[in-house]
């Protein structure tokens, strides 16, 4: 089994499973496809694993059958980038159909947002915390209570005096304030207290309502500081009047605002043979124009035809008989 929503995928439509379903294919291509139509989704797919579970055929005869099964219509192999920002990554799937696809079928399948969605490795379900165990009961005890000495009783706290309640409220969590607390941590010249986040987070807030962010922010800020920050406050509101930006439209706006429609994920179809990536349209029966102009020449010369056939025949004759002149 591959990890967790990597391998296999079984696209929809198909029809029921029975004992001919690939009848028509060689003896080699039907045992594979037999193997694989019975795998469950997410089983690795590659040519080494299988070879490791069909022990009738090595790794050169399955990944050659493979591509037949491929030009067949049975499977495509693709890859998908998954992921956000900088940590995005590709994965690899090879998508299995019992029926066999023509080429306009897996095109039209391959370009949908459901199989995209498909390629996406599945997350695995978030555990679900215990259930709080039931509270037991105690029986009450008769023991009568000891009475309390003057040492051991309690004062209460004076009501003067309330405990310490963390500043800065909902100011401390908005953008504008966390923007200012990271530029000391950016350049130790512009460290802020936290009454001085406080008091510079109503202009610094201006700035993120005019369409800029807390990046474009923290850049203006920062850019050609002086040798010495005498007063960093002071300092910092004087750069928030002087360079605040101007009012950007909502369509100008940056993606990273976190505004705008995550990208699309990218789905590219690789060669059966080669692993070469490209478009659906440009790999035709999953293989890519090198590779398919192979297949083809290799067909042709494993099918002879009649008049190959009857020289053949007639050549190994003519040898008979000069085995058998004295």
């Amino acid at each position: 089994m591959a990890k967790p929503g990597y391998g296999k995928r079984s696209t929809p439509g198909q029809q029921p499973r029975t004992r001919d379903d690939f009848a028509l294919l060689p003896t080699r291509e039907r045992y594979l496809a037999g193997f694989v139509d019975h795998l469950p989704d997410g089983a690795s797919m590659s040519v080494k694993q299988l070879a490791k579970q069909l022990p009738l055929y090595g790794q050169q005869a399955i990944s050659t059958a493979l591509k037949a099964l491929c030009v067949a219509g049975h499977l495509r192999r693709v890859r998908c980038s998954v992921g956000t920002g900088d940590e995005t990554r590709w994965v690899f799937r090879t998508f299995w159909s019992r029926t066999a696809r023509d080429n306009e079928w897996w095109n039209t399948y391959l370009a949908t947002e459901t199989t995209t969605q498909a390629a996406a490795p599945a997350e695995p379900p978030a555990a679900s915390a215990p259930p709080a165990p039931a509270p037991v009961a105690v029986p009450q005890q008769r023991t009568a209570p000891k009475p309390k000495s003057p040492e051991h009783e309690t004062t209460p706290a004076p009501v003067g005096t309330p405990a310490a309640a963390p500043t800065g409220g909902a100011a401390a969590s908005s953008p504008a304030y966390l923007a200012l607390a990271e530029l000391g941590r950016k350049d130790i010249r512009l460290a802020l207290s936290a009454d001085d986040c406080a008091a510079l987070a109503p202009q610094a807030a201006e700035w993120l309502a005019r369409g800029v962010t807390t990046s474009y922010l923290t850049a203006a800020l920062t850019a050609g500081l002086p040798a010495q920050v005498d007063c960093p406050p002071r300092f910092i509101r004087h750069r928030l009047t002087d360079k605040i930006p101007p009012q950007l439209s909502a369509e100008s706006a940056s993606p990273s605002s976190g505004t705008s429609e995550p990208p699309a994920r990218r789905l590219l179809v690789e060669c059966t043979d080669c692993g070469r990536p490209g478009q659906p349209e440009a790999l035709p029966d999953g293989l890519c124009r090198p590779c398919r102009a192979a297949h083809t020449e290799s067909q042709q010369a494993a099918s002879p035809g009649p008049t190959e056939i009857a020289a053949v025949k007639a050549h190994m004759a003519n040898l008979r008989d000069l085995l058998k002149a004295p």
